[in-house]
């Protein structure tokens, strides 16, 4: 993908891009954390097999004439390989700087990045310097719209490290390092439960410092932070969309380009909230666009699911279900599991829940296409709050009563509000008074748009009819 040049260490306030580490290391030489770490010797070393290499001219190192660009990163790489110290600390950094590339490739390229960046945090912190660890750590600026980790552990270990790191840092440390870290803790602690307060004090904080220091770069990130703290509660599109909108401008001036797909993609979820799917296909178009320009592949699946929610919303239900069906196929190898495991199904009980349908266990012919009623449906992290409808519409009311007991409440993500209709559509069939209101109290603030449309992938249908079977269902059991 396109790439800038990285400014010289220190210089933390000039915007940067993609731009790949001024190092590279060898695409065969695994990143120091994934090897020992003293000086290896004898003739098996990394460094002795590519010196071999060159000279026998292996046909590994020797590119097509044509590709000059593979010539230039095998010369490269075998210099690096050769003249930067095995234990230096810049190995590390150019390592987590290569994973940040690595990570906007592809599926491949992201399951990979997720790997060696956590190897090269902990290498790291081993080495006990608490500035190389916040560049390592901080140098991982890569763009995410979704708010639910592929990994949780490993995010929860990367936070530590960086709360941690925090904590070490000399009050002489430059600010763009410890905003970076904030800014870090802000963005790997996606998804949490309700009780997110460090969090989103680690965002506002982040956001703060990149706007005294005037550093584009570190602006977006930690604006991409903010974002995934901005679900205090229901209905907030319309502020991730003034972070959306800064995003894009900041990063369109600064020749920012994944956080210039980044802020359309924010933007286009919050337009879908509203069901305006004309300027959310204005900011899917841009999207695809620099996705095309800057070899983006993963940018697809995220415009993909947004056209198959938008005909979900706009044709007959077997057409959407067509549509969902279709658009997960984009996720095949697309290294998200966080935004694959559950998707399809919960798209599917959404989608009958907005037209009307009932949700039915009945035995499927072909378990392969309906995952929906397959006896092995993987419901993924969705499944406390679709369990209840389900143990319903298999007839066992007194269990899902129990469950609904002790059910918590929906994470503050891009799916709050969907799963707040499962628990209401679960409410209202049991009876429960205590829990519709809670239903209702969590819901009204999105009123007027559609319950999960904010996901950019999928929709329960608009928050009001939810709210108004709320009210009557109280109405019922009052009087």
């Amino acid at each position: 993908m396109g790439r800038t040049p990285r400014p010289p260490r220190g210089q933390d306030t000039s915007p940067r891009s993609r731009q790949a580490p001024s190092h590279p290391t060898s695409p065969d030489t695994p990143p120091p954390s994934d090897r020992d770490t003293r000086p290896p010797t004898g003739q098996n070393t990394p460094l002795h097999r590519t010196e071999q290499d060159i000279l026998r001219h292996a046909d590994h190192l020797d590119p097509a004439p044509s590709d000059t660009a593979a010539e230039i990163w095998a010369q490269a790489s075998a210099s690096y390989a050769g003249m930067v110290p095995l234990r230096a600390g810049t190995r590390l950094e150019s390592t987590a700087g290569l994973m940040r590339d690595l990570a906007v490739t592809g599926g491949g390229g992201l399951e990979a990045a997720r790997r060696h960046r956590a190897a090269a945090v902990v290498a790291a912190e081993q080495l006990g310097d608490p500035e190389l660890t916040a560049r390592v750590i901080g140098v991982y600026d890569v763009p995410a719209v979704w708010t639910r980790s592929d990994d949780p552990a490993q995010a929860e270990r990367v936070v530590a490290a960086a709360e941690r790191t925090l904590l070490l840092l000399q009050p002489t440390a430059h600010e763009a390092s410890r905003a970076r870290l904030l800014a870090t803790v802000a963005l790997e602690s996606r998804g949490t439960l309700p009780d997110r307060v460090r969090a989103l004090q680690a965002a506002r904080q982040a956001v703060a410092s990149a706007r005294l220091l005037n550093d584009a770069s570190l602006l977006v990130f930690a604006l991409n932070g903010l974002f995934m703290q901005t679900f205090e509660q229901a209905g907030l599109a319309a502020q991730r969309d003034e972070i959306g909108a800064e995003i894009t401008a900041v990063a369109a001036r600064h020749g920012l380009f994944t956080y210039e797909v980044l802020g359309h993609l924010i933007r286009l979820q919050a337009h879908c909230a509203t069901a305006d799917f004309t300027a959310a296909e204005r900011h899917a178009q841009a999207a695809e666009a620099l996705a095309e320009r800057h070899e983006l592949p993963l940018v697809a699946v995220f415009t993909t699911w947004y056209r198959a929610l938008r005909t979900a919303t706009t044709e007959p239900a077997h057409l959407g279900e067509r549509a969902y069906r279709n658009a997960a196929k984009s996720l095949e190898g697309a290294g998200m599991p966080g935004l694959e495991r559950g998707l399809l199904p919960l798209a599917l009980l959404c989608l009958r829940l907005h037209h009307g349908l009932p949700v039915t266990l009945d035995p499927p012919t072909d378990p392969l296409t309906d995952p929906l009623t397959a006896p092995h449906t993987d419901w993924g992290p969705y499944e406390p709050w679709v369990r209840p409808l389900l143990l319903l519409a298999d007839g066992q009311e007194r269990a899902a009563v129990s469950l609904l007991a002790s059910v918590p409440s929906p994470p503050g993500d891009l799916l709050h509000e969907a799963l707040w209709t499962l628990l209401a559509r679960a409410a209202v069939q049991v009876g429960d008074r205590p829990l519709m209101r809670r239903a209702q109290q969590a819901l009204a603030p999105a009123d007027g748009e559609l319950a999960g449309a904010a996901s950019g992938l999928l929709t329960a249908g608009p928050v009001s009819d939810h709210l108004d079977a709320l009210t009557a269902a109280l109405a019922r059991h009052t009087s």
